[in-house]
């Protein structure tokens, strides 16, 4: 047993802009992989977008001589746009994200007014992932967890039940949860979702979306299941549903729309493809005003 879960590696991908890791999780083996979360860089001012950090992840797959079978997206990001088209393209893998995705796909498509074209029906993913599915992979097994309250979409895939990849579920301990006051987000079901991750075992290591470190610490990455309920600000040490609700709602309140909300969820719903060129070749992203 020991031997099988040291053949899992994981190598995480920092974007210093949005400080979100991205994963490459694979079979040292059978160099089966799947990549988790990954990251288009963008220029919000001069709208242009870069693919280095997509670049950073293809190199080391290939350098690994790795086979990546899936992109993995926990929701659709709020913060960064998603690489997966690129990546997509380059390594031949096909896009998963939870089922839940066409619910937030309908909320969008009204904010942003899209085009009739647009369904939400999610089939801009190559699969829609439901609560509690498991696939295998090399030594790999993957269940899935729908864990909404960040958005109603939000998953977290298990590896082995040994490690868990939570997206924006939980952050490290000294920093707490992710917020709720986005569209269909709720802190009761956030909470929820959290005891649902606490059911792991105490040794599983939680390995985070996002993470904003107090000055007198680097970015982690990972932490652990025992880590997290003894001592997250937000909902360890016991802290109640109704303590945390409290505190995320009284919390929320005070946060600014994250800076790259806008470009970032129109592009992300649709599985991180950019809008069409309109007539004149160009690519044009919407600004709702006054709306969120």
């Amino acid at each position: 047993m020991i031997e099988e879960v040291e053949k899992i590696q994981v190598k995480a991908f920092l974007d210093n802009d949005s400080e979100t890791f991205s994963y490459v999780v694979y079979d040292s083996e059978s160099k089966d992989a799947i990549v988790i979360d990954p990251v288009l860089d963008f220029d919000y001012a001069s709208g242009k977008t870069y693919t280095e950090g997509a670049n950073r992840i293809i190199k080391f797959v290939k350098n690994n001589k790795l086979n990546v079978a899936w992109l993995l997206e926990t929701h659709a990001h709020a913060d960064h746009l998603s690489s997966a088209p690129y990546l997509k393209e380059h390594l031949q893998a096909p896009i998963a994200i939870g089922e839940h995705i066409t619910e937030v796909q309908k909320t969008f498509k009204q904010v942003y007014n899209l085009d009739k074209e647009f369904l939400p029906n999610g089939e801009h993913f190559d699969k829609l992932l439901q609560d509690g599915e498991t696939f295998h992979l090399g030594s790999m097994t993957i269940r899935v967890i729908h864990t909404p309250g960040h958005t109603p979409a939000d998953i977290a895939y298990v590896i082995n039940e040994n490690k868990v990849f939570v997206g924006d579920t939980l952050f490290n301990p000294d920093v707490g949860t992710a917020r709720c006051d986005f569209p269909g987000g709720s802190a009761n079901t956030l909470y929820r979702s959290i005891q649902k991750l606490f059911e792991l075992e105490d040794t599983t290591e939680v390995y985070i979306c996002h993470d904003y470190p107090p000055e007198e610490r680097q970015h982690q990455c990972k932490t652990t299941v025992a880590d997290q309920k003894q001592n997250n600000i937000h909902v360890g040490g016991k802290a109640t549903e109704d303590q945390f609700v409290k505190w995320r709602e009284e919390r929320d309140a005070t946060l600014n729309m994250p800076r790259l909300i806008i470009p970032s969820i129109q592009v992300n719903i649709r599985a991180g493809q950019l809008p069409p060129a309109e007539d004149n070749g160009t690519v044009y992203l919407k600004v709702p005003l006054n709306r969120l």
